[in-house]
Formats: structure tokens, sequence, C-alpha cells
């Protein structure tokens, strides 16, 4: 990075808060994308994907649906479902055979690592962390998003929603909502806190999705529900209830997850 572009790049890192650094600039690709930039796209599409294949909906050595498809899915173009799958490639989660589309390749450990969840107790852990950064993450979500976040945090809401009235729970719908809210608070070192614990924070979601599953349709509307009252405190800039409510849904997530019976993390004497 050159001189000039370090102290344009400092200069936007210093705006006062709640004034925008610059909008996010993007093709129009469709009707269902108008007024959608790009990046903002290819973002969540980046991350649902990512989402199957660490939960393992997408298998090691699988070929991953034709393009056409997986574009008709997700209510994309095919150059925003190519950048997603590009990224992917980039980081080692995709491969290409000639003439025979893209298949997955297992996820490596992240440059900012954690070790890989092998207890009950490590899930445990890993839901106080999301706690201390997520409650915060969405306080300052509320006071910094832009359209183009609050766009984001809603479509993954919405795929929530149409899961949630089909009484399935999608693992890679919430992951994506976490990571929109983790977006939209303008701060990197979140995301990349959260990035580095995606494979574990996936194992807790898939375990809670199946707890919610045994509890039928209320516990899914629930748990919507909470998801729900993030959003509408973020849209309305009320960043301490953005807060309150990320905590009352982490918290209530995990007490769904252990039943109320939290493990003993004291190291004793």
């Amino acid at each position: 990075m050159t001189s000039s572009s370090q102290e344009t790049a400092v200069k936007q890192d210093l705006a006062p808060e709640g004034k925008p650094e610059g909008k996010l600039e993007g093709k129009q690709e469709s009707k269902q994308e108008r007024g959608k930039p790009r990046s903002s796209l290819g973002d969540r599409i980046y991350h649902l994907l990512y989402s199957r294949i660490v939960n393992g909906e997408y298998p090691t050595n699988q070929k991953l649906p034709p393009e056409l498809m997986l574009a008709e899915e997700f209510g994309v173009s095919r150059p925003v479902l190519r950048s997603a799958l590009e990224r992917l490639r980039d980081e080692g989660l995709l491969y290409s055979r000639q003439g025979a589309g893209s298949y997955v390749r297992r996820p490596q450990q992240a440059a900012l690592g954690f070790a890989r969840v092998e207890t009950i107790a490590d899930i445990q852990r890993c839901y106080e962390f999301r706690i201390t950064i997520e409650t915060d993450a969405a306080y300052h979500a509320a006071l910094r998003h832009n359209p183009e976040a609050l766009r984001e945090i809603k479509d993954a809401l919405d795929l929530l929603d149409a899961a949630t009235g089909s009484l399935k729970h999608r693992e890679d719908a919430d992951y994506a909502f976490h990571m929109a809210v983790i977006r939209a608070s303008n701060n990197h070192f979140y995301e990349t806190s959260l990035r580095a614990l995606r494979e574990h924070i996936q194992v807790g979601m898939k375990m809670h999705g199946q707890s919610l599953m045994s509890d039928g349709p209320r516990g899914l509307e629930q748990a919507y529900a909470e998801h729900k009252g993030i959003y509408e405190a973020i849209v309305a800039r009320d960043a301490a209830g953005a807060k309150t409510a990320m905590m009352h849904h982490i918290n209530n997530s995990r007490d769904r997850l252990f039943g109320g019976g939290m493990i003993n993390l004291s190291m004793g004497q």
C-alpha cells in the first residue's frame, strides 16, 4: 500500500461515530439484487456455503450442486455466486476438476486458530466467549450500520424465517445472521475472532438446532423471535437494546443446549 492510500485508510478509520466511511459499490445483476452491492451479496453467499462445508452438509471431496441450481436457491446471479466460489477456492475450501465442477476440500485450521472442539465443555467455553464478543458487537452495530449492512442482516433473518416456517433449523443462515451483525459493527477485530471460531460455533449451532427440533415449532419460533428482536433493535439504533437482545439470545441458546445444567469449569484449588 502506498503512503497516500495508507493516509486515506487512516482518515476513513478515524471518521466520527455515525458518519459513513463510504458506500460499498457493486454492479447490479438481477431484479433480486437491485440496490444490493455485489460485495454484500457475495459475502452472504460465501458465508452460507462455508457454513455448509464446515458443518458437513457438503462432505469432503463431494461435488457442489451446479452453479445454476445454487444461484436459483440463493436468489442471486451467477457472477455473484462465482465471486463467492472463487473466494472459497482462494482459501483452499474448494478445488476444481477440468470440466467437472467444484469439489469440497477439508477446511484447514485458520491462521488465528483455536484448538478443535473436543468436549462439551469446549462448547460451553465458546458460548462464554461469544457472549463477551457478540453483545458488544451488536451494541456497535446499532450505532454504526448502513443500509447495506442492514440488508445483509435482514437477508439472513429471512432465511431463518423461511426455515422456521418449514420446521427446519439452518445452521448456515444462523451463522450468516451473526456474522452480518458482526460486520455491521464495523470492527474487523470482532469479525476476525468469529471467523477463527467458525467451526467451533458451527458445532454449537448444530447441537442447538437439534435441541430446537426436539421441542417442535415452539423452540424454532422462540429462536427466530430472538433473532428478530436483535435485528429490530439494530434498525432502531437502540444500542443498549441490541446488546441486551443479543445477550438474551446467546444465553437462551446455551441454556436450551445444556438444559440448564452447566458444567463446572472451576480449576479447583
